[in-house]
């Protein structure tokens, strides 16, 4: 069972935690964890990319110049596809682009994902993160506090306004609470920092 430290915003020890292997010390699975971040890039995109195919492109109605006789090549249209401001072959029209995943490749993907930051001590354990205003210099200081001076993500185990308000602004830095977690934003930030209360939730849920 992984041990891990828990900090407080200072960054001085308070507690030792133990996680649970069946998520956090599993042998993290690379394929299923990169067909996760596939998904997740294919269900971001807005599919909205359209061009006009020749049928739908302006003029070209009358054949250029007659078939035989001219030395030119032989046309039918001034739209084709090989003349300037023609269509364009097999040209991208809106679609949608999200697919879905079996829930039980999602979840150890989940699980590799949790595992291979812990393996790598990239996960920081907080005991609690409180503000009394909103104030990014303040997640800023903690976040130096606790050794996190780059891409981080931060987990909440509720919605905290003045937390997430107070990180938006900074570079690098996400926000997400335990139910809206994926393994593209975990894999992506240099280190994960759980809140105490968000480590309970995460093994009830992938439990």
């Amino acid at each position: 069972m992984p041990n891990v430290a828990v900090v407080d915003m200072n960054g001085t020890k308070v507690d030792e935690i133990n996680l649970a292997d069946s998520i956090f010390g599993i042998e993290p699975n690379a394929a299923v964890m990169h067909e996760l971040v596939v998904n997740y890039l294919a269900n971001q995109r807005q599919g909205t990319q359209s061009a006009l195919t020749r049928s739908e492109v302006r003029g070209g109605g009358r054949k250029p110049w007659r078939q035989k006789g001219t030395g030119h090549a032989r046309q039918g249209s001034i739209r084709a596809p090989q003349w300037t401001k023609g269509g364009i072959v097999f040209a991208p029209k809106p679609r949608d682009y999200s697919y879905t995943v079996n829930k039980k490749v999602r979840r150890l993907a989940m699980k590799s994902a949790f595992s291979s930051k812990a393996q790598d001590n990239d996960i920081i354990v907080i005991d609690n993160i409180t503000l009394d205003e909103f104030k990014t210099k303040t997640i800023v200081k903690m976040l130096s506090a606790v050794g996190s001076e780059k891409k981080a993500l931060i987990v909440l185990p509720t919605v905290d306004k003045k937390v997430i308000k107070s990180a938006s602004n900074i570079p690098g830095v996400k926000t997400a609470q335990v139910n809206e977690l994926n393994v593209y934003d975990m894999l992506n930030a240099d280190k994960l920092i759980i809140v105490k209360d968000a480590v309970a939730k995460i093994e009830e849920v992938y439990a």
